[in-house]
């Protein structure tokens, strides 16, 4: 289990994707809080203080650009990996000027995702 025990938050407004990610993550030991939208994301954030983020860009209330800001400000900001269906360079340019540790596009493959956050927790 590569992922034992570390604490991951999966943010999507979608609830299919949502579970997919979760029991991805889930079947390599990691222990896994959802949130459903950009405010929800900043609740659960505070609450569950995660080690990795797995972050969906297009959210209501409030979009993954402002949930990635406030996460940067906190002190020891955990890693947070975008994904996104949106293909726009312009995005991805303004999400790795935000702070974005990795960004991936949808859909994208669960052993993709684990290789990512993998990645994430060794730099």
């Amino acid at each position: 289990m590569r992922l034992e025990r570390i604490k991951i938050m999966v943010v999507d407004d979608d609830p299919d994707i949502r579970e997919l990610m979760t029991m991805a993550l889930e079947s390599e030991g990691a222990v896994v809080s959802q949130a459903v939208d950009g405010n929800d994301a900043i609740n659960v954030f505070k609450t569950t203080a995660p080690e990795v983020v797995v972050l969906d860009m297009m959210l209501p209330h409030r979009s993954g650009f402002l949930v990635l800001e406030h996460i940067q400000t906190t002190e020891a900001p955990p890693p947070v990996i975008m994904v996104t269906a949106n293909e726009g360079r312009r995005h991805k340019a303004y999400a790795e000027s935000l702070g974005v540790s990795a960004y991936l596009n949808k859909p994208v493959a669960m052993a993709r995702l684990l290789d990512t956050v993998l990645e994430q927790l060794s730099d």
